[in-house]
């Protein structure tokens, strides 16, 4: 009796010592929703880029529509670009929103150490990806923009798992292989994109829900 009391003492020591290392209350119903803004945003895109291949399919490629050309692409970077921002927002606010409401169910603080290291080790690899994503515009190598995004991403998650849910490694891990296999089809950015951002999302917030959300 005394042993397995023991035992069960020695195993409450190191759940508590976890938790005040991790920031345990990330909300899974948040991966779910970012997984679902990513696919609506890649479907509005893919529609937007085959409209502007549309227009000119057939164009003949005198001055004028040259000069259209030029501001229609600055146009389809645009949207693109708004889009972008508005599906980051919705999930960055979407986050927030439901990890708090799982930390003051937890009563854990959402701005402590342990959140603290969590987005520091998140944002240096992700902010790395930022940058050179950009100097792949910079250079026109825009087909492996999508990639790039991907691989950063994927070991962001990685790098912060060791400060939060484990189980969010396996979705790093899943961004950056797919990430590697998207370098051998250039072009195709937009459905893995669509992959990563979407449905391994979706996969990983419904795994994550079932796992520690219903039992708050």
């Amino acid at each position: 009796m005394e042993s397995s009391k023991y035992l069960e003492d020695i195993a409450s020591i190191k759940t508590m010592m976890s938790k005040s290392s991790r920031f345990m209350s990330l909300s899974g119903l948040s991966g779910i929703l970012a997984g679902v803004y990513a696919l609506i945003a890649a479907i509005i895109a893919h529609y937007l880029i085959q409209g502007h291949i549309q227009l000119f399919a057939s164009s003949r490629e005198d001055f004028l529509n040259l000069i259209l050309r030029i501001f229609a692409t600055a146009e389809l970077a645009g949207n693109l670009i708004i889009l972008f921002l508005v599906t980051l927002l919705l999930a960055i606010g979407t986050g927030i929103i439901l990890t708090y409401k799982k930390a003051a169910r937890n009563k854990e603080s959402i701005w402590d150490s342990s959140s603290k290291r969590l987005i520091a080790n998140f944002a240096i690899p992700l902010i790395a990806g930022g940058i050179f994503s950009i100097v792949l515009i910079q250079y026109g190598i825009v087909g492996l923009i999508a990639p790039a995004t991907l691989i950063f991403y994927g070991l962001a998650l990685v790098n912060a798992s060791k400060y939060t849910l484990g189980d969010i490694k396996f979705l790093g891990l899943a961004n950056v292989i797919i990430g590697l296999f998207a370098t051998q089809f250039i072009g195709y950015g937009l459905y893995f994109w669509a992959l990563g951002f979407g449905v391994f999302h979706i996969i990983y917030g419904a795994i994550m829900y079932n796992k520690y959300d219903r039992r708050n």
